[in-house]
């Protein structure tokens, strides 16, 4: 029976801003090593024995495809990326993945994961994969405890039971316990009874399938209308709105988990113990935790320059970042954003980002550089009435066949080929040519060669937002 991952891809990762955003959120970033949160969840399963199947990845339509460039990027495209219209939770988004796993008569042991985990020694996690994919074969619905290293107010916990049967670590599942104080964190790690809650479950699709519709049988056949309507685009499966959204909304810990004590003859809940220097990143300094550091205690991401600093993290993204004299502080620069936080406070930046949204800016949602499909743009400048964008398309692609309402826009090539179309004229442009799309003229942007095409588009007008927008016709299928 092969192994089926499953990837939830679909928080927004607040507390890591500024380097993670709304539209392009912390499991699209590599922030600890060469590849992103996303692509490292999908790799650390290389090497195990059995067979494993091409991940489901849940994810909304704001993600969908920078997932599928960077699962292509990595070698693992061809699974499904199935698009939830709406978040609904965890629970929901484990049923639609069961539903595609088991389109064709499969029933593969899903291996449930959050897409913005670290996990540090892969060897470990996969033999604790090993211990539960032989309970998941036999009917259990397995989860996966963390073996704390400190009292820990931030995360939930599992209590554990005696022995499960004569797995070598497994344990049984007594109870799901809500985030603790500090005392009682403090107790639940000393009494070696509890364990964090990871977030990671393995179970077959038939047996998850069975518990939901016994427990929440109007999610479950929320879910079965919304696949059964769906419709298939690119790589993609959208499944049906108005069918989902009349899904209830909740997580695998509450839909099934805690309640499958109720029926035992649907499986056994059993955790297996996990050692594996795990964290869920949920901070700026959980990524300083889990990082490797030099002598002095530091982590440096970029052009950091350190001097009589300690224990303290420095992401510099797009310039030079300096420290003197700090300690146990975190400085994250971005091209439009810059946070300073003692290491005790990076839980509160949740606080800077409301502001931020109340105040109106974008700062919350989007970054200066933003991807796209076709490739992506950076604002570089704006001001009134007029903004400038650096534009990179890549190889064969093209922007959809658009006009717009309020601006006029000056093309430059800097490097590379550009067949423009402009009204009813088709041109090539090569560097250092130009033209000008005069307001409400329909226009296409394209790349026919074979290297990245990269323009400087200056707009001018009385309204620059990017909901001024007429698409006529969208490779990507893309309506605003």
């Amino acid at each position: 029976m092969s192994l089926q991952p499953v990837i939830l891809s679909g928080g927004s990762g607040t507390r890591l801003w500024p380097a993670s955003r709304e539209t392009y959120p912390k499991q699209l970033l590599a922030l600890v090593e060469k590849d992103t949160l996303l692509q490292a969840t999908a790799r650390r399963l290389d090497g195990l024995p059995m067979t494993v199947a091409k991940p489901i990845v849940v994810t909304n339509e704001e993600y969908r495809f920078i997932i599928a460039e960077q699962l292509r990027q990595c070698g693992l495209s061809g699974g499904a990326i199935v698009l939830e219209p709406i978040g609904r939770n965890t629970a929901p988004a484990m049923e639609l993945a069961a539903l595609a796993a088991r389109h064709g008569g499969e029933d593969p042991v899903l291996l449930v994961m959050p897409s913005d985990h670290v996990i540090r020694d892969a060897a470990a996690f996969r033999k604790a994969l090993e211990e539960g994919y032989a309970l998941a074969n036999d009917g259990a619905l397995v989860t996966f405890g963390i073996v704390p290293d400190r009292p820990e107010t931030g995360y939930g916990y599992l209590r554990i039971g005696g022995p499960f049967g004569r797995a070598a670590t497994a344990r049984g599942l007594a109870a799901f316990v809500e985030k603790p104080d500090a005392e009682r964190a403090a107790h639940y790690v000393a009494s070696g009874e509890y364990l964090w809650n990871s977030g990671l479950f393995m179970m077959k699709a038939s047996v998850w399938q069975r518990a939901l519709a016994r427990f929440n049988p109007g999610m479950s056949a929320a879910c079965a209308k919304a696949v059964d309507l769906a419709k298939k685009d690119l790589d993609f499966v959208r499944v049906d709105r108005e069918a989902f959204a009349a899904c209830p909304s909740d997580s695998i810990d509450y839909a099934v988990m805690e309640k499958i004590g109720q029926a035992p003859e649907l499986g056994a809940a059993v955790v297996v113990p996990l050692s594996a220097g795990w964290s869920d990143v949920g901070a700026w300094d959980a990524l300083w935790q889990v990082c490797d550091k030099d002598e002095a205690g530091n982590v440096a991401r970029g052009e950091a320059l350190l001097e009589d600093t300690q224990d303290s993290l420095v992401f510099a993204e797009s310039r030079v970042v300096a420290t003197l004299g700090i300690k146990d502080t975190i400085v994250v620069e971005t091209p439009d954003a810059v946070l300073v936080a003692h290491k005790d406070h990076t839980q509160d930046v949740k606080k800077i980002v409301n502001r931020i949204k109340a105040s109106g800016r974008p700062l919350a949602q989007s970054h200066r550089k933003v991807y796209r499909p076709w490739g992506w743009y950076d604002s570089i400048d704006m001001g009134e009435r007029f903004q400038v964008k650096r534009i990179v398309v890549n190889p064969g692609a093209k922007l959809s066949l658009q006009m717009h309402h309020h601006r006029a826009e000056h093309w430059i090539v800097v490097s590379g080929t550009a067949e423009v179309t402009n009204g009813d004229n088709v041109l090539l442009l090569s560097e250092n040519q130009s033209t000008y799309i005069p307001l409400g003229t329909t226009h296409r942007l394209a790349n026919p060669g074979k290297v990245p095409l990269e323009i400087i588009e200056v707009q001018s007008g009385s309204y620059l937002g990017e909901d001024d927008i007429v698409r006529f016709e969208d490779t990507y299928g893309r309506t605003k």
